[in-house]
């Protein structure tokens, strides 16, 4: 079976107001969304997916799941999580091929026979397949086979992600490969989602019509975040932080989040600010990194390193900072793509520090909901660090604007409701 046998040659037959024939009716469709993975592992990727699996159960939408051989987790072919039932596929056995391309080709297969399988359960209407672009290509074979409108969602591009993980090399073969076959699959999916503007414009570039395309942004639940939360001397004193001034980032540690750049700048915050500290909540592939940085710049008694921690006690490690920090560095990934991050720590009236990239500068107005300074430049982000801790008599009313810009344009009831101009636009009715 060759890659090109199975994808269409022309845009999906079905046009907005026609509904496939499934188990869905009219007002109620049935989706069948594509992942690659999925709680219970802890990711921005698994945070999204959930709220929109919520969301879009209140808006009496079904949904069905099915995540790639790529969720790690330990797991049955079946199983019930957060109060949702998720599919998994399952890796081809051992032995087979690695040589580049060819694996991908066997475990897009492998992800094909999967989904054809929950099709046959669940009967699905629309077919909506997350970024990465292997679990596109499947959904677009099983689409076209089964008479499927499938939408496509880029929350980061593959290419860009795999350049950030250090495992493809900017520009190189694989990397124009895999930008082809991303635009190869936005051309024949029936529509396209993403989650910022960055990515938008970078798709309108490379030909895909803005009519095609829908942004559907990053978001939070602004229920489950309060303004205000109390902060824990207990723990403050357990962890070393009592009387101090508190630095914070939580989340997953990876290179491009720049937190080398954050503890290159601790030295010079700490000669103006001795009473300052830095809590790292979280874990990733750059731990280890991060903490021999830590014991060379001789701060090892300046920076707290918790691990991660369950989602239920997350709180109280957010009410423990004073300022958190996203340093992000600047390269195509950060420039494109929104986090998740600042936007939590803004509905919970926290005040917010960011690097000057694409990604942060749709979320954080600066000097208005937060404040931003030139990225991968230690020096000046101390010098903006000492400015915020100089006003903070300006900070009640930054909390108070971060957490209406959260309220008013980044709430997932919000949000979530584009999905039916994406789906109409696909070809699935979505309304009586």
């Amino acid at each position: 079976m060759d890659i090109h046998d199975n994808l269409p040659l022309r845009q999906s037959p079905f046009r907005p107001g026609r509904l496939p024939s499934g188990s869905g009716s009219a007002g109620s469709p049935m989706i069948l969304h594509v992942l690659d993975h999925s709680a219970p592992i802890h990711s921005g990727y698994s945070f999204r997916t959930l709220s929109i699996l919520r969301e879009q159960r209140k808006l009496g939408w079904r949904t069905a799941h099915l995540t790639s051989w790529k969720h790690t987790a330990d797991s049955a072919a079946e199983e019930e999580v957060d109060g949702f039932h998720f599919y998994r596929t399952a890796a081809p056995p051992q032995g087979q091929p690695t040589r580049p391309g060819i694996r991908e080709v066997l475990l897009m297969r492998a992800l094909a026979r999967r989904l054809d399988e929950v099709v046959e359960r669940e009967r699905p209407d629309i077919l909506h397949a997350h970024s990465p672009v292997l679990n596109a290509i499947p959904a677009l074979w099983v689409g076209r086979r089964r008479g499927l409108p499938v939408v496509y969602e880029i929350r980061a591009f593959w290419e860009d992600a795999a350049v950030s993980h250090g495992t493809m090399a900017a520009g190189g073969l694989a990397y124009r490969l895999s930008r082809c076959l991303e635009t190869f699959a936005m051309q024949r999916a029936g529509h396209v989602t993403t989650i910022c503007e960055g990515l938008r414009q970078d798709m309108l570039a490379r030909g895909i019509p803005a009519r095609r395309v829908t942004v559907v942004p990053n978001a939070v639940d602004i229920d489950k975040f309060a303004m205000g939360g109390r902060r824990s001397e207990a723990l403050a004193c357990e962890l070393g932080l009592g009387g101090c001034f508190v630095l914070g980032f939580l989340g997953s540690f990876y290179g491009y989040e720049g937190l080398h750049i954050l503890l290159d700048a601790l030295p010079r915050i700490l000669s103006a600010q001795p009473r300052t500290r830095l809590l790292l909540v979280g874990g990733g592939p750059a731990e280890q990194a991060l903490r021999d940085q830590t014991a060379r710049l001789g701060i090892g008694d300046k920076v707290v390193f918790v691990g991660r921690i369950p989602q239920a006690r997350i709180q109280s490690y957010y009410g423990l900072v004073d300022l958190l920090v996203f340093p992000r560095s600047s390269m195509r990934l950060t420039e494109l793509v929104t986090p998740l991050k600042p936007l939590e720590a803004m509905a919970q009236g926290q005040v917010v520090a960011a690097s000057d990239v694409g990604g942060h500068r749709e979320l954080i107005e600066d000097g208005q909901t937060g404040f931003l300074f030139p990225p991968d430049d230690p020096e000046a982000l101390a010098r903006t660090i000492l400015g915020i801790v100089a006003c903070r008599d300006r900070w009640d009313d930054i909390r108070r604007r971060g957490r209406r810009f959260v309220e008013t344009e980044r709430n997932w009831t919000r949000s979530v409701d584009n999905y039916r101009q994406a789906y109409r636009a696909a070809g699935a009715m979505v309304d009586h």
